[in-house]
């Protein structure tokens, strides 16, 4: 068995999980826990971060001249967290199983579900290239004679001159977050973890959010604080944000579905 190879994948890939529901108050175990494999991650953990934070720095400095690009990359690169942080959370399954949290074989945590994997990843590849372009429309509608720089955007936003901006910006981006998290919340983990496809995995995303609307409600709303913050500090509070997201999304996976163990498990009434 590889370094990447999960114990206990055997069986269909494409068996469809138990989904469990959980309490709204899950989402503070998650977080609590994901702090503490940040910790026991150390350095290993805090790479993906940096990884995070200097993406953020070279979009600021490549599209220091157009920032509607800048902001639409920049929010958007966020839609492909959940395949980024796959490091991060097999950093977390080594931590559970009492293993080293090294960072050399998270590397190449993709691996034994290449397929599936890459599939999803061009999925939220081109909602990001849809969320880029949607970005420059929005900022071209509300702002003539081209495209803005980071001191128009401040200013319209500071001063109210354009509340309609803020608000059309913000719900085109909302409906495009949303989308990305029905169906990633646990569709990379779970790929990663039991090697199914990516339609299968999909599904219970989507299943899951169906059935637990207020933990996972509560549970984005902190995501989005927590990459607020990123932002907030010039993206230098990424370097812990967004690995603190990674491990605890391991976690709220954990929670959520049912162990491979349970096959004939009973699922929760709809």
């Amino acid at each position: 068995m590889s370094d990447n190879e999960p114990p206990g994948t055997e069986g269909p890939a494409s068996r469809f999980p138990v989904i469990r529901r959980v309490e709204a108050g899950a989402v503070v175990g998650w977080l609590r826990a994901g702090w503490n494999d940040l910790r026991q991650g150390g350095l290993a953990s805090l790479f993906y971060g940096a990884c995070f934070a200097t993406a953020g720095w070279l979009m600021q400095v490549v599209f220091a001249e157009a920032y509607a690009l800048f902001a639409g990359f920049t929010t958007g690169f966020l839609l492909l967290g959940p395949f980024l942080t796959l490091g991060l959370y097999d950093l977390s399954r080594r931590i559970e199983d009492g293993s080293p949290p090294r960072l050399a074989p998270t590397l190449a945590a993709w691996r034994p579900n290449l397929a599936n994997v890459g599939l999803f990843a061009a999925l939220l590849a081109i909602v990001l290239l849809v969320w880029a372009r949607a970005s420059i429309i929005v900022f071209a509608l509300f702002f003539t004679g081209g495209l803005p720089t980071f001191g128009n955007v401040v200013h319209v936003v500071l001063t109210f001159e354009q509340p309609d901006f803020a608000l059309v910006y913000f719900a085109v981006g909302g409906f495009f977050a949303t989308f990305v998290f029905a169906i990633s919340v646990i569709a990379v983990p779970l790929m990663f973890d039991r090697k199914t496809d990516a339609v299968t995995a999909t599904i219970a995303s989507l299943v899951a959010c169906s059935r637990n609307p207020v933990p996972l409600l509560l549970w984005a709303a902190c995501i989005a604080v927590l990459a607020g913050i990123g932002f907030a500090t010039f993206f230098v509070g990424l370097i812990v944000a967004m690995p603190l997201v990674g491990h605890a999304t391991w976690h709220a996976y954990r929670d959520i579905v049912a162990p491979d163990e349970q096959p004939n498990a009973t699922a929760a009434p709809c």
